[in-house]
């Protein structure tokens, strides 16, 4: 096994696991390790990730800000789609994935390495999305999953391993963790430890970008949220980037209670998990840009695309953002986007988004038809034809007589 990789990109996060599987890198595989950090808007200091990568003698170390790439690319083409899993998880950790996968593979090929290796968990869903990317963007690529072919299957012997190698550990890693924390600037996820029992209420200390929908601020906040081609620009009238105008809707959000969620999940491997997320600028960003395509978009268009979007949410939950059918499914929903302009206006209030107001130059929305008032652009006798017709096949039906009755049939009819 040691000869047949030379060099490895490793995601890696300067944390007890990914820094254990950089010294049984070295040690199993006898190869030169380089690193890669991604700051995604974790809210983490990053540079002693860079240091402890030193400490392990590690010569290419790669620590990049992909937190505008990430939400300009990712995460707002995602949310186009308005994609929510299984119809509430607005797939925070799913949509990072993808962007790692795709950057590790970039700096295989800038560093001439022959593998790459992800710290996942047989487990979970995190090993198929990184994998998948991997290999639609290298078919050649050589994986390796530690969790997979190791025997450091308890935080004991990470621990043992760690002390053995001189790896320095963190006070608070010493114990059972009481649960595993993956932030990004979309969400935060908790899970396992505490949270395995899906019937006891996660404590307060799980959440920590929101605070309890109780204890939000007994005024309500109203923001306007501006719109371009079905992405947002704007908060109150000020354009900002994708990064921070996401950052600011979590602040917002944070302050308000938005965005806490504990969900009983499907994983893509087979079993069902329990996941406390926190997501609240893009619960806001959900409401804000369907708030805006209810004044733009055409009813079949919109109807269309809530009927896909279950597929298209599943499609990046289970790691298939770089598939055909994905793309595919993009390009429909950038189509129906070209219109998408306009403002939101929303009422934050502990806990609630609530769509106050929806405003458009390219607004379907006519005064003129909906009113109970005396129009002259609308004949409502025409409606009794547009019933008429789709009541035909309905009457049909009924003059047949009902399936539930028996059919009686004359002898002949059979001959």
């Amino acid at each position: 096994m040691a000869d047949q990789v030379k060099k490895v990109v490793l995601a890696y996060s300067g944390g007890l696991d990914t820094s254990v599987i950089l010294k049984w890198l070295q040690t199993t595989y006898n190869c030169e390790v380089v690193t890669f950090t991604a700051d995604l808007g974790q809210g983490e200091e990053l540079e002693p990730a860079r240091k402890k990568a030193e400490m392990f003698g590690v010569k290419e170390i790669y620590i990049e800000d992909l937190r505008e790439e990430f939400v300009r690319d990712y995460v707002f083409p995602m949310f186009r789609a308005n994609a929510a899993y299984e119809g509430v998880y607005l797939l925070g950790t799913s949509i990072a994935r993808p962007l790692i996968a795709k950057r590790q593979i970039e700096i295989a090929r800038e560093t001439g390495a022959d593998a790459v290796c992800h710290g996942a968990t047989g487990k979970g869903n995190d090993q198929v999305r990184f994998e998948l990317g991997y290999y639609a963007l290298n078919p050649d690529i050589k994986v390796i999953a530690p969790w997979r072919e190791w025997d450091l299957n308890s935080r004991t012997k990470l621990i043992d391993f760690a002390e053995k190698h001189q790896i320095p550990i963190a006070k608070d890693k010493r114990g059972e963790a009481p649960f595993s924390v993956d932030a990004n600037l979309l969400h935060t996820s908790c899970e396992g430890k505490a949270l395995e029992d899906p019937w006891q209420e996660a404590p307060d200390y799980v959440y920590s970008r929101t605070v309890a929908p109780e204890e939000a601020p007994d005024a309500p906040t109203y923001i306007e949220i501006e719109f371009e081609k079905g992405d947002p620009v704007a908060v109150n009238g000020e354009r900002l980037t994708p990064a921070a105008l996401l950052a600011r809707l979590n602040e917002l959000g944070g302050a308000n209670g938005i965005g806490r969620l504990d969900l009983l999940e499907n994983r893509f491997v087979g079993m069902k998990s329990r996941g406390i997320y926190e997501t609240p600028g893009g619960t806001i960003l959900l409401a804000a840009h369907r708030a805006v395509e209810s004044i733009t978009l055409d009813r079949g268009a919109a109807h269309l695309k809530d009927e896909l979007m279950p597929r298209y949410a599943e499609l990046i939950y289970n790691g298939f953002w770089f598939s055909p059918e994905r793309e595919a499914l993009q390009a429909l929903i950038d189509k129906t986007q070209e219109d998408v302009y306009g403002t939101a206006r929303l009422k934050l209030y502990k806990g609630g988004v609530h769509v106050v107001g929806r405003k458009s130059p390219r607004s379907l929305y006519s005064m003129e038809h909906v009113t109970f008032e005396e129009d002259e652009v609308y004949d409502q006798r025409d409606a009794q034809g547009f019933i008429k017709l789709n009541a035909l096949r309905l009457r049909l039906l009924n003059l047949r007589g009902s399936s539930r009755q028996p059919l009686e049939l004359e002898p002949q009819d059979y001959e």
